[in-house]
């Protein structure tokens, strides 16, 4: 999807909301709310109709784009036959309108209206349903929130919105992956370290990221052989902005053109790579954050992660493929770029090589520099956050524990507190913290100052620190993003009090 620069579509005439869902509005420095609908829509997948939920603007297309300084100022309308509630993903709302189920807010019902109103956060961001069914059927889409320097940029915003789709209902999904069938055929992948894109550059700090970082007196390489699940099921199809390779969006470029390609992994179970091909690309946000400009053509993105790279079109005609890479897989999917009249190649689904595992060995993420890091500080509290699970039984565990019998991580308002996730399962987990941002301390227990983040990916046996500073008193989820894992209990709270 190629983004507008048009607000026209987006500004409506408030709905009325149902008096007992109220969140009282700080202001009205904008004429109107915006208006999104939560609702039904039908996609051609292959040749094949497929019924799923969409979160669409007043313009009719899926997504918001704030400009700059627009605030969040919205009526979200439920047209559904089922209740639901949106997460605002990257966003930092006042706790009441975060969006999680009786978090305090209870599911917004069938044909009701509830109003938000908060300050933006600026970058590529997303919003979805915090109900995980739904959100494997869809109910997700690009939140857009423009910087200054956006407006004032000569290049194109292109946006890629990724998902992963099954025609059964994601209750069969669940089912089948909890009972060990879902993840028979499913690539596997041992502990050895597999190509990567930065593997054995010098990272600075002292780190080479070679794939020998010690932790826990077990070394990367002492841990060849041992099997790593990359993928839970072979879903039927994987999306780029709604869309297969089968029938590709082809966005239309200049040659010569700059771009910035805002990439979203909405997937529930599948992390990809970015692949530019014949593109040279800049990587320079994560997560809606800037990061000091990292070079290449392929980097790597777990669920709920975001990226923006800048991509430098040739001076000639032509036709680029931008494709994600499901990772240990030979699926893909994305989009392509062309100039006026280019002859546009036509890409199978399926690539003659697998696609390797997302950086085992954190390289990636240990070349990530923010532009703006966190002021330096001495941590207040340093808690332990052990990650596990197994595939038989299904069930996946913060601390040992599922969500109903969960003890929150604790700390106090103003804190800085610095988060320890300790992996030591044998699957990879994206963990998603709601209401903050945070900086990336250190990786397997080697410091330096690495990207501003929501969401953090998290190896097997591996450990990766995060800093951040406490903010409003309140519960705030923490959970993996890998939907079946949240809906099996991977996840907790963040309890901040006064």
């Amino acid at each position: 999807m190629t983004c507008t620069l048009n607000r026209r579509g987006f500004l409506t005439a408030s709905a009325a909301m149902a008096a007992a869902f109220v969140i009282p509005r700080a202001g009205f420095a904008q004429p109107a709310a915006l208006a999104l609908q939560a609702t039904t829509r039908t996609l051609d997948i292959d040749g094949r109709a497929a019924t799923v939920f969409g979160l669409i603007n007043g313009n009719g297309t899926p997504g918001l784009i704030l400009d700059p300084g627009q605030r969040f100022l919205l009526d979200l309308t439920n047209d559904l036959t089922e209740p639901t509630i949106i997460h605002w993903h990257g966003q930092i709302p006042p706790n009441a309108q975060d969006g999680v189920p009786d978090m305090p807010m209870p599911l917004l019902q069938p044909g009701e209206t509830r109003g938000y109103d908060f300050e933006a956060a600026a970058g590529t961001h997303w919003m979805h349903s915090h109900v995980p069914i739904q959100e494997m059927q869809l109910l997700a889409a690009p939140l857009i929130v423009r910087r200054p320097g956006d407006r004032r940029a000569d290049r194109q915003e292109v946006t890629m919105f990724l998902h992963d789709f099954s025609f059964r209902s994601p209750e069969e999904v669940l089912d089948e992956i909890r009972s060990g069938k879902g993840h028979e055929e499913a690539a596997e992948a041992e502990m050895s370290q597999p190509a990567d894109p930065h593997a054995g550059h010098d990272m600075g700090d002292g780190m080479a990221m070679n794939g020998m970082s010690e932790m826990g007196g077990m070394s990367m390489s002492g841990m060849a052989g041992m099997q790593m699940d990359l993928n839970d099921f072979d879903f039927d199809a994987y999306l780029a902005n709604d869309r297969t390779l089968g029938d590709p969006e082809v966005v239309q470029v200049e040659k010569g053109g700059h771009i910035l390609l805002r990439v979203i992994n909405g997937a529930a179970a599948t992390v990809f790579w970015i692949d530019s091909g014949e593109v040279p690309g800049r990587l320079v946000a994560v997560d809606g954050q800037p990061v000091q400009p990292l070079p290449g053509t392929r980097f790597g993105l777990a669920m709920g992660q975001r990226l923006d790279i800048e991509l430098d079109l040739p001076a000639g005609g032509g036709a680029w493929p931008i494709l994600a890479l499901r990772e240990g897989a030979h699926e893909r999917t994305g989009l392509i770029l062309a100039t006026s009249g280019a002859n546009v190649p036509v890409i199978l689904g399926m690539a003659d090589d697998a696609a390797p595992a997302f950086d085992i060995d954190l390289a990636q993420e240990a070349a990530l520099r923010a532009v703006a890091p966190l002021t330096e500080r001495a941590a207040d509290a340093s808690p332990m956050v052990m990650l596990g699970g197994q595939m038989q039984p299904y069930r996946w565990t913060i601390n040992d524990r599922v969500f109903e019998d969960r003890i929150p991580v604790a700390a106090k308002s103003g804190q800085r507190v610095e988060i320890m996730f300790h992996n030591m399962s044998m699957m990879g987990h994206p963990m998603h913290l709601h209401g903050h941002h945070f900086q990336v301390v250190a990786l397997n227990g080697k410091r330096f100052a690495g990207a501003l983040r929501d969401t953090v990916y998290v190896p097997p046996m591996s450990m990766v620190t995060v800093a951040l500073d406490a903010g409003e008193a309140a519960e705030w989820m923490l959970h993996c993003h890998h939907m079946p894992h949240l809906a099996s209990g991977m996840m907790t709270t963040f309890s901040v009090s006064a």
